[in-house]
């Protein structure tokens, strides 16, 4: 039996995310054996608490500085200290890749692909290696070693023309778009969910993400909950403040002096994302790759607030040129973008349509038969 090894690391949720997407796809549907680990946390667990601590911190109280890390870490010095550590580290990735012994590895994050490319390159290890690129832009610290990668799997066109331009083979480029869980292509008893979350099946329903952990500018997204409470009042909205117990505070003390019980449900977690976006008109989130891929899934527009700057306002930019996100800037007034938004019937039906065509509803499968073929 062929044996896969799956390499993610814990830098926000959604790399994590696409690796478990891929692993069920393998597992439900070849004879395959599959595993995931957290490659940072292998190679030494107190550095995995410390890098990941701080790439939280840093997005949640200084996301201007970690936007410059990002831009910088393209190349220069930053670049290339990267690059030197992740060969330093993959000395220590090494034995697991020896011990397990698989056919091939999937990286869902630039430093596995860069150790484990840099590994093939010195014929260390002999397996393949394939890439899932988690975002709708670039950024080159994905593509070190690249002549040592059999397959890279991107979101979009522009993607694709950027690697070509970087020098990866065109033929090991493939537009799947980002891996998503099974779930988003079920069918749901809407009136079920309706139900179970005590909304009205008569009344438009806006899911909105609070920025979870790391609450992103919670004024500001306080400030915009607020903004939609008041200008739309024939609409429910689900509010979903993630782990964060201040962010989940601001948001009833919200509803509750704006007396909007009726009609706004917040909650802390949920793992009905799926079933919430069914039954949606809109997702009021920051651009993530993976929430982003989930809702152009589910045909779902974005109004997109709070982008950690570097990768999310890349996104950002690539959705709103695709017209299926208005994204609502720091300085612009939330009352007046959700009133011009909304006042717009047209180009909410636009953007729905613009959704439908950018989605890559089979990205899973194509990304798997792709990962079979090489096998």
């Amino acid at each position: 039996m062929k044996k896969v090894l799956i390499f993610y690391a814990a830098y926000g949720g959604g790399h994590y995310s696409a690796a478990k997407s891929v692993k069920k796809y393998l597992d439900d549907n070849y004879e395959v054996e599959t595993e995931i680990v957290d490659c940072i946390e292998y190679i030494n667990k107190v550095l995995n608490k410390i890098t990941t601590g701080a790439y939280n911190e840093m997005a949640r109280k200084a996301p201007n500085l970690w936007g410059k890390i990002y831009a910088y870490s393209q190349g220069g010095v930053l670049g290339h200290v990267s690059s030197r550590t992740n060969k330093v580290m993959a000395v220590k990735l090494k034995n697991l890749i020896k011990e397990k012994n698989p056919d091939l590895v999937i990286s869902t994050h630039p430093f596995s692909s860069q150790m484990v490319s840099y590994l093939r390159r010195k014929g260390k290890i002999d397996c393949k290696l394939v890439t899932i690129l988690t975002d709708f832009a670039p950024h080159d610290q994905w593509l070190i070693g690249h002549e040592y990668t059999d397959a890279f799997f991107v979101a979009n066109n522009k993607m694709e023309e950027y690697l070509k331009d970087y020098g990866v083979e065109p033929n090991k480029i493939h537009v799947t778009g980002i891996p998503l869980s099974e779930r988003f292509f079920q069918k749901f008893d809407k009136d079920k969910i309706f139900s179970e979350f005590n909304l009205d099946k008569s009344k438009p329903v806006i899911l909105f993400f609070g920025g979870g952990e790391f609450g992103l500018g919670k004024d500001r997204t306080v400030q915009i909950l607020d903004a939609l409470i008041h200008n739309l009042p024939t609409f429910q909205i689900v509010a979903i403040s993630g782990r964060n117990p201040k962010m989940n505070s601001a948001f009833k003390e919200l509803v509750s002096s704006t007396n909007a019980e009726d009609r706004i449900r917040v909650l802390d977690y949920t793992n009905q994302v799926p079933e919430l976006m069914s039954i949606s008109t809109i997702v009021v989130t920051k651009p993530g790759g993976l929430t982003t891929s989930e809702s152009l899934a589910s045909d779902l527009p974005l109004l997109v607030i709070n982008p950690i700057p570097g990768q999310e306002e890349e996104n950002a930019e690539f959705l709103e040129a695709h017209n299926v996100a208005v994204w609502l800037k720091k300085k612009d007034d939330p009352n007046t973008v959700i009133q011009e938004l909304f006042s717009n019937p047209q180009k909410l039906e636009e953007m729905k349509k613009n959704s439908k065509l950018l989605a890559k509803k089979n990205s899973t499968k194509d990304i798997c038969e792709i990962i079979m073929e090489l096998l």
